[in-house]
């Protein structure tokens, strides 16, 4: 079954557009995890524009479900994971002032420090996951790094959706993620996935093991609700609500 993590990085940006504490992170968190989904995900940024230092804390003080915490591994974004020790935390190669992640790691590149920082979260008990792109030498890299798992990078895949190119990109995330799981790698995708694209992925890439989604769940839900939009992104992903859980789910690795 793929699981389906929550991104509530959009509900942060719109309270911290007003101020105050309309809408609530926590609150939002509550109605996702009530409407069945597996996960939590935000993804902190050094200006805060949406979720702070605050809300990591908060959320993990209260979750009875994943919790996945994403950034570029920074000395403050690592000690905020140590400190908090979510399930999961998915690394990415962000610089400080990008938009949104446009491109996975470039690992071959040069890349051996990030072999420590993924030692170091995996020796704390923290699930390890490297934001990457559809490349089998890339991504065998990530093994060799110690990474625990990947996340696809989806956004190309979302843009030409429906189109030969789209049809291209699919390909080659199938084939990427039969190799990660012939070399013991798990499978994370994200980034644009909506409604409309995410069946059509599920079906084709085999082994997948989560989805992050914040962006077009959170759109969604303006119009139908926070609880329709996540029934309805479960059922796109073809997976059972998240049974109610009274503590902080344990790892799964």
């Amino acid at each position: 079954m793929i699981r389906l993590s929550v991104n509530l990085n959009k509900i942060a940006l719109i309270r911290n557009a007003r101020g105050g504490k309309l809408p609530s992170v926590i609150d939002a968190a509550r109605t996702c995890i009530a409407a069945g989904c597996h996960g939590i995900t935000v993804h902190p940024r050094p200006d805060a524009r949406h979720i702070t230092r605050q809300d990591v804390l908060d959320l993990a003080a209260m979750l009875t479900v994943e919790f996945n915490i994403e950034g570029y591994p920074s000395p403050e974004f690592l000690e905020l994971v140590r400190r908090v020790k979510p399930t999961q935390a998915t690394l990415v190669p962000d610089p400080p002032n990008v938009l949104t992640s446009n491109a996975g790691w470039k690992l071959t590149e040069g890349a051996d420090w990030l072999r420590d920082v993924l030692s170091q979260l995996g020796g704390e008990g923290i699930r390890t996951s490297l934001f990457m792109e559809p490349e089998p030498e890339q991504i065998e890299r990530a093994r060799e790094l110690g990474a625990a798992r990947i996340e696809l990078y989806t956004g190309p895949y979302a843009d030409a959706f429906g189109t030969v190119e789209g049809e291209k990109i699919l390909r080659a995330h199938r084939d990427a993620a039969r190799f990660a799981r012939s070399i013991e790698l798990g499978i994370n995708a994200g980034h644009d996935l909506d409604l409309r694209n995410i069946p059509t992925y599920a079906k084709a890439v085999k082994g997948l093991q989560e989805v992050s989604i914040g962006h077009a769940l959170i759109s969604d839900a303006l119009y139908m609700g926070m609880t329709r939009a996540v029934k309805a992104y479960l059922k796109a992903l073809g997976s059972k609500p998240q049974a109610a859980r009274t503590k902080r789910a344990k790892p799964n690795r």
